[in-house]
């Protein structure tokens, strides 16, 4: 039974599932209005009748010009789909995060993923050669490998024993972050030209999304997010201490790691390709949280859902507001999320008192 002044407004098992429906019909909705907006405008019946003549067994004849096919599907769909990827993984992972250290204010760069992925890519705009992977750019390679090095080293650095002390592992993230990001304050210091680029990056943007990044960042996202929601009920399991945990048969120090593991692959993973972008991890959850209550089971997948929503929108509100100049995505993540955030706080506080 809820408690009668529990902060939250729809906690019941049938609204969290209309809630779930809902949210992905919205989804579908916003993302197919976002990919009909910008420098050329299309009808949204027009954008609708695009992608739906993709699908199989699905015949349209085309009415529109052809432009606007390449316009939908090559420059504006894949920018789309990859900002609800990041928003979904980014979201996903601040709720992980959040029930694992039992901490509202942890984040999916808590332990030094956005750290360690800027280095990496700060050195990847400064090297002076031209290099690529499958198709992939040096930036977002070293941007995953910094960012999957940071966890790595903080994680050896907090472990004792066979043991994983939550409190240890925030501090190490904390004081190796810290040392990275005074590295790659003097690498930006010293880029001379490249600093503008470089910037940019560490702000976040979608504006180079490509298909191929999109089916690199969707296995990712899609089996981490899979797994973590999987694992969902062991993780309101672990809202209670540690050795109560164990005495429900819980392996309280193999579970850490595993959730660690799958929220950090998914955070390095969006981190490589579109910057570091701040606070989704932090609104989303808490968002969800307040709105439809603490269990992890309904938590990951409505803060999934919601995730990619907000970014989608609001990377929306950052290639249109001030067109042709495009704003840094994580500008416009702060100054659209904490407004709505310390709006529902209020809310909240009305409904305790």
């Amino acid at each position: 039974m809820q408690p009668k002044h529990s902060g939250t407004y729809f906690t019941g098992r049938r609204t969290r599932i209309y809630g779930l429906v809902g949210l992905v019909l919205l989804l579908i909705v916003v993302a197919a209005i976002a990919t009909g907006i910008g420098s050329v405008g299309v009808p949204l019946n027009t954008t609708f009748s695009i992608l739906v003549d993709k699908l199989p067994w699905v015949e349209i004849t085309p009415t529109w010009p052809d432009a606007l096919t390449t316009i939908i599907l090559d420059i504006r769909l894949p920018r789309v789909i990859l900002a609800g990827l990041v928003g979904a993984a980014l979201a996903v992972a601040g709720a992980t995060y959040q029930g694992l250290f039992r901490n509202p204010l942890a984040d999916p760069y808590l332990i030094g993923v956005a750290q360690g992925a800027s280095l990496g890519a700060v050195v990847g705009f400064l090297l002076p050669v031209s290099w690529n992977l499958a198709g992939y750019g040096l930036i977002p390679l070293l941007a995953f490998a910094g960012a999957l090095a940071a966890t790595a080293t903080v994680y050896l650095l907090a472990r004792v024993g066979k043991t994983l002390p939550v409190t240890t592992l925030i501090l190490a993230g904390v004081a190796l972050g810290a040392l990275l990001a005074s590295i790659v304050s003097y690498l930006i210091i010293s880029s001379g030209e490249a600093m503008h680029g470089i910037i940019f990056w560490l702000m976040g943007s979608f504006a180079l999304s490509k298909w191929s990044e999109i089916w690199v960042v969707l296995p990712y996202v899609a089996v981490g997010t899979g797994f973590l929601i999987l694992f969902a009920r062991m993780l309101n399991v672990m809202q209670l201490d540690e050795e109560q945990a164990q005495q429900l048969g819980v392996n309280v120090e193999r579970l850490k790691l595993a959730l660690l593991a799958a929220a950090t692959l998914i955070t390095a993973t969006s981190v490589a390709f579109v910057g570091t972008i701040g606070f989704v991890g932090i609104i989303i959850p808490h968002t969800v949280r307040l709105i439809w209550g603490a269990d992890h089971r309904y938590l990951l997948p409505l803060a999934c859902l919601t995730g990619a929503i907000f970014m989608i929108l609001t990377d929306l509100v950052a290639r249109t507001a001030l067109a042709p100049t495009e704003i840094p995505i994580g500008v416009i993540t702060a100054i659209c999320g904490a407004p709505f955030f310390l709006y529902l706080l209020r809310r909240r506080k009305k409904a305790i008192f």
